[in-house]
Parts: C-alpha cells; sequence; structure tokens
C-alpha cells in the first residue's frame, strides 16, 4: 500500500508535464494572435486616394519610372521628378492626365527649389502626401584604393545629399498633409559589400531615415526606408559598371596598379559579371510593391526589405559578426599580386 507522500509525489510528477503543455499552448495561442493582430493591422489602408499628392524623384526609368504609372492607375494625384526632359515626355505620354512630370537634378540646389515651388502650385493648402526618394546612382564603384574624392562625391551628391536637400525642401508641404517620405536605400546600406561611394551613400540614407523619423513624427509624418536587393535596373547595368571600372583602373599610377596586378582586375570585371547577370531580378514590382505599401497603409512599417536574396541573404547576413563576413567575401573577391 502506497504512503501518503508516495501518492502526492506521483501525483506531482503527473501535473508537471500537463502544466507544461498548457503553458506551451498558451504562448503558442498568443504567438497566432500576434501574427493574425498585425496582418490585419498591416492590411489597413488610408482613403481619399483621389486627393492625395505625391512627388517621387529619379521617374526617368526603374523603379521611379513604374512606381508613378501604378499610383497614376490607383487614383494618385502623381507628380514626377525626371532627370531629363525625354524621360518626362515619355512618362507623360505614357500616362493619364493626372500625372506631372518636371525635370529635376537632384544635385543641383536651384532645381530642386524649382521643383518644390512647382509642387507647392500643384498641391495648394493640402499639401504633400508623399515624398518618394528614388534618384540614385551606383557608379563610380570598385576598390578604396582606386578612388578619388571626386569619385565618391559624385554618388554622395545624387545618393545620399539630393535625398537630404530635397526633402529639407519638402518638408513644409509634408506637414501641411501629415504625410509620408519614403526613402530608397539599398541591402548594401546594411552590409557594405564593395567600395565606392554606394555603400556610404546608403548607409547615410539609412541614418538620415532614421534621424528624420524620431524628429518629425510629432508632426503625423511617416518615415519609410526601402531596401532592395540586387534588381535589373540602370543602376545595376553592366555597361557603364565596367566602363567606370576601366577608368579608374587607367587613372592609378603604375605603382598602384602593379600592387592589384591584371589579373586581379580581369577577376574583378567577372565577378561584376556574374553577380549582375545571376543575381539581378526583372521583377521591379517586388520593389514598387513597398513602396505603395508605405504610401497607402495607414500603418507603414520602418524598413521594407524587397527581393528574396534581400529577405533570406543580406539582411539576415548583416547581424552577423564582421570576421564571418569578411571571410565570405575573401573568398568571393580576387587577391591582389603583392599582398601579404
Amino acid at each position: 500500500m502506497l504512503t501518503r507522500s508516495e501518492v502526492v509525489t506521483m501525483v506531482v510528477i503527473s501535473v508537471r508535464p500537463s502544466v507544461a503543455l498548457m503553458w506551451l499552448y498558451v504562448v503558442v495561442l498568443l504567438a497566432v494572435l500576434w501574427v493574425l493582430g498585425w496582418l490585419w493591422r498591416d492590411s489597413l489602408l488610408v482613403g481619399k486616394i483621389s486627393e492625395k499628392f505625391v512627388f517621387v524623384t529619379g521617374c526617368d526609368s526603374g523603379f521611379g519610372n513604374l512606381l508613378c504609372k501604378r499610383l497614376d492607375r490607383q487614383g494618385f494625384r502623381v507628380l514626377a521628378g525626371c532627370l531629363t526632359q525625354k524621360g518626362a515626355d515619355d512618362l507623360q505620354r505614357s500616362s493619364g492626365p493626372n500625372l506631372k512630370t518636371v525635370v529635376l537634378d537632384v544635385t543641383d540646389s536651384a532645381s530642386v527649389q524649382r521643383a518644390v515651388e512647382w509642387v507647392q502650385g500643384e498641391v495648394g493648402e493640402r499639401g504633400l502626401w508623399g515624398l518618394v526618394n528614388n534618384a540614385g546612382r551606383s557608379v563610380p564603384m570598385g576598390p578604396t584604393e582606386w578612388m578619388r574624392m571626386e569619385d565618391f562625391h559624385s554618388t554622395l551628391r545624387v545618393n545620399m545629399l539630393g535625398v537630404i536637400e530635397t526633402t529639407l525642401g519638402f518638408l513644409p508641404l509634408l506637414k501641411r498633409a501629415r504625410g509620408r517620405v519614403v526613402n530608397v536605400a539599398s541591402v548594401l546600406g546594411r552590409l557594405a559589400a564593395n567600395g565606392g561611394g554606394y555603400c556610404i551613400s546608403k548607409f547615410g540614407v539609412e541614418a538620415f531615415s532614421d534621424c528624420l523619423r524620431r524628429d518629425i513624427h510629432y508632426f503625423g509624418i511617416k518615415v519609410s526606408i526601402i531596401e532592395p536587393g540586387f534588381f535589373r535596373t540602370a543602376v545595376t547595368s553592366l555597361e557603364p559598371i565596367e566602363r567606370e571600372l576601366h577608368r579608374l583602373w587607367e587613372q592609378l599610377s603604375p605603382e598602384v596598379r602593379e600592387s592589384y596586378g591584371q589579373k586581379y582586375f580581369d577577376k574583378y570585371i567577372k565577378i561584376q559579371r556574374f553577380v549582375m547577370n545571376t543575381f539581378c531580378d526583372p521583377d521591379l514590382s517586388k520593389v514598387t510593391d513597398c513602396m505603395e505599401h508605405a504610401l497607402k497603409a495607414k500603418f507603414p512599417r520602418t524598413r521594407y526589405s524587397a527581393g528574396w536574396d534581400a529577405k533570406v541573404g543580406w539582411i539576415p547576413f548583416s547581424y552577423a559578426p564582421a570576421f564571418v563576413i569578411d571571410s565570405m567575401l575573401n573568398t568571393v573577391l580576387p587577391r591582389p599580386a603583392q599582398s601579404v
């Protein structure tokens, strides 16, 4: 016959797994409810789209061009900034009457100011609902020692300083509408994988966007960052990338060129071709879908990763220790002729 203490012990032992299982069910249920709540909140959209003005930069081609056409079809009042008059005319012809274009060079302060004044005349007292800073360039891009200061400046003026100046110019109109700022950064703004000004500029866009979001949320303005992976646009076009690499190589002193060697240069070119031909996604809608959500959602996300290479590769890798990324890149990139 079992003693009283033995009976109690058996009961406790039998109850423990049941209690643990119960808590597991509770945790799973709460997780499911949280996900469902997040999905519901993420699906809520703003109204009166036909009354909302959106200004987009860099609309001659690529993401900006496609975004303008899609927003126009959905009923937004689209104002498109194009670098060239041809780009502006082509976009105007392929869109509806509610889309209007202006020539804009984000590296020219006078051009930015003219665009601000033009937009102000279009939006009036309603203000500007959305500003999409999409204009950008990738070249010159190459090993850091190959670059000169003017090479860094040419990229930073477009990708970073252009974003800052354009945003500051439009802030009064955005405050009037309690609107949104959507800045196009890159996965290379989270993980620096190559030399040149591109990664530096995109890291700058990330930092500027975070500072801006924290400073102006009091005025009802929301700031979102788009972090695309590799997509097939003018930014990833091989011809200008290779042309600039040849120019950088030719401008090196004989001593520096000898330290790298011709084999290094040839392999560097091959790697660029492999990356652009293998990983560049032709479906630009994966990026414009993120831009649209940032403009239409009641509760836009702070960051959007666009493309599977961004979601399962670049963004997760950006959290890895530096020595892991260094080792991975060292196995891919060529080794200089005079390396130690």
